[in-house]
């Protein structure tokens, strides 16, 4: 006995005896069991209260519950990000495909009654998994059904279902405007626009239109009370809230009605890309000095990205333009003859065409419209992303600096993108909406991908050394970062269901937001006091127990 007392307590802090260990023990597991139990319980209450106030119908049609042969493949279907598959993390009690929001309202009113959290997930590309991941029991409401997209040509307006994709956006608009009109936003077609324009929204139109968020005119949420409210009814602090300060802290997203804007019938793309040896390193430089300053009608992308397996670079550089090739050749010798662009690196497509060649890695053929249609064929992988705000050009030196960074083992799956800023773009007050990052030269992303999990740890590791070496070369007070490029590393509210001050979550509600953040606050405190709409970094509430705190 004495030998496996001292064996037990070898491996243990303090000093215990194997009885009391055992009894600590089964004690802990007894709390487990329990814990299960009360889950389990919650679960069968909420769709008690489902069945109450549904047609039966309803519960076969939309609900999933884990005991469910289709509740898998439905979680997974848009569950973008590899890094939160794995089974550790906590899976939603059960998943709701609504059609109508009536259904939602139901789920919404037996949730508060049971005490379970709502998740909505419009794409799945919240970079955290925060639209199918939480700490605590929560439901997933999963809005893929709410994609209807009706355009009025003439009006050069939209509504866009939340669940709608932007490839589906951008496919719709040109359909029914015979190529003639766009929306601008992001890059990738499976993004869905629920969360995407409520974050920001950017992609090549942007220093010709603005933000996703800027072209919002109208929307219809849901409050916690199940109501449908418009941009009347909600009152213009929730709508600037929810144009770039996230829709998820304060109601639920069912639709947006968005601008459409015009676009010439033909644009032009290139894609160049220069090594060491060709001067890469001094032609990134010259662009972070013109890139901002350039025609609003051009946007030049600049990535940077190692070699797998040689100690070099690579430098990417994509454009858009708004105009046919005869009229761009003589722009980019005029500003930008370093990169050396020339008529064969370009080719002349519709708008529309464009948003595939991006997407589709520059592709120059097989530019399938129908591939904006397709959610679901994509690979899928796991990736992390961090990144900055940049005011003034990086030095040649810091860059070769970052170079030493990606030649570690694991730095090639790490491809540092920078998009630039400028044009009207930069017009827009920082006040305007909740999107404040309007000064700057250019947004620098590190964005992580890779296809094996034992690659984890050390890519992380890796884009984490990048970002903590590019401090001195970004934004300082707060160092800013973009609200859809999402990353709890820069802080995230209490675990669970814990309390989180103001003063807590401005450790990284500044980071997104600067000095919005408060009237984020502000917001959210009139319209969720109770904080019911909330997950890991969510925007908080000044009421606690019913108290409005008043000194935060």
């Amino acid at each position: 006995m004495k030998a496996q007392t001292k064996s037990t307590t070898s491996i243990l802090p303090f000093n215990i005896s194997t009885t009391t260990l055992v009894l600590v023990l089964s004690f802990l597991h007894g709390i487990a069991l329990a814990d299960d139990h009360v889950h389990h319980d919650t679960n069968q209450k909420f769709l008690q209260c489902l069945s109450l106030h549904s047609e039966n119908t309803f519960i076969s049609k939309v609900i999933f519950t884990q005991s469910n042969s289709s509740y898998i493949s439905i979680l997974n279907n848009l569950k973008q990000n590899l890094l939160y598959a794995s089974p550790e993390y906590r899976r939603p009690q059960v998943i709701v495909t609504p059609f109508h929001v009536s259904q939602i309202q139901w789920v919404l009113k037996c949730a508060r009654k049971r005490g379970l959290r709502i998740i909505v997930r419009s794409g799945g590309h919240d970079h955290e998994g925060l639209s199918y991941v939480s700490e605590v029991p929560f439901v997933m409401i999963d809005l893929i059904n709410f994609n209807q997209i009706d355009v009025d040509a003439e009006e050069k307006t939209a509504w866009v279902g939340a669940g709608a994709t932007l490839g589906e956006l951008y496919y719709k608009v040109s359909e029914e405007s015979n190529n003639l009109l766009a929306f601008p936003a992001g890059v990738c077609p499976t993004v869905g626009v629920g969360g995407h324009l409520s974050g920001g929204g950017f992609g090549y139109l942007m220093r010709k239109y603005g933000l996703a968020a800027d072209q919002v005119i109208d929307a219809h949420l849901m409050d916690v009370n199940g109501r449908i409210l418009d941009r009347k009814s909600m009152g213009e602090d929730l709508f600037w809230a929810i144009r770039g300060g996230g829709v998820a802290s304060f109601r639920i997203l069912v639709a947006w009605k968005v601008n459409l804007v015009d676009v010439p019938s033909t644009v032009t793309v290139f894609t160049v890309v220069r090594t060491l040896e060709q001067n890469a390193t001094q032609i990134h430089h010259k662009w972070q000095q013109i890139a901002y300053k350039l025609p609003e009608e051009l946007v030049i992308s600049a990535g940077l990205k190692s070699v797998e397996g040689k100690r070099t670079m690579v430098a990417i550089f994509s454009a858009e333009y708004l105009g046919g090739v005869d009229r761009l050749l003589p722009l980019m010798q005029e500003r930008f003859p370093e990169l050396g662009v020339r008529k064969e690196d370009c080719q002349e497509m519709s708008w529309v065409e464009s948003t595939v060649y991006h997407r589709a890695f520059n592709a120059k053929e097989n530019l399938n419209l129908e591939l904006l249609l397709d959610r679901l064929s994509y690979a899928k992988y796991y990736m992390k992303a961090k990144s900055d705000y940049v005011r003034e050009p990086i030095p040649v030196e810091a860059l070769e600096g970052m170079y030493e960074v990606l030649y570690e083992e694991g730095g090639h799956n790490i491809y540092v993108i920078s998009f630039p800023y400028g044009g009207r773009f930069n017009e827009i007050s920082e006040t305007a909406t909740a999107f404040p990052h309007r000064s700057n030269k250019f947004h620098l992303m590190y964005y992580a991908e890779w296809y094996d999990d034992e690659e984890s740890q050390r890519v992380i590791e890796l884009d984490r050394k990048l970002y903590d070496y590019m401090a001195p070369y970004v934004t300082k007070n707060p160092r800013a970062t973009y609200f859809n490029c999402k990353d709890l590393e820069i802080g995230r509210n209490n675990f669970g269901d814990n309390y989180t001050s103001v003063e807590e979550a401005s450790v990284w509600g500044n980071k997104y937001f600067k000095n919005n953040f408060k009237r984020l606050v502000d917001v959210k405190t009139k319209v969720d006091p109770d904080n019911f709409f909330r997950n890991e970094q969510s925007i908080p509430s000044r009421v606690r127990h019913g108290i409005r705190k008043r000194n935060h």
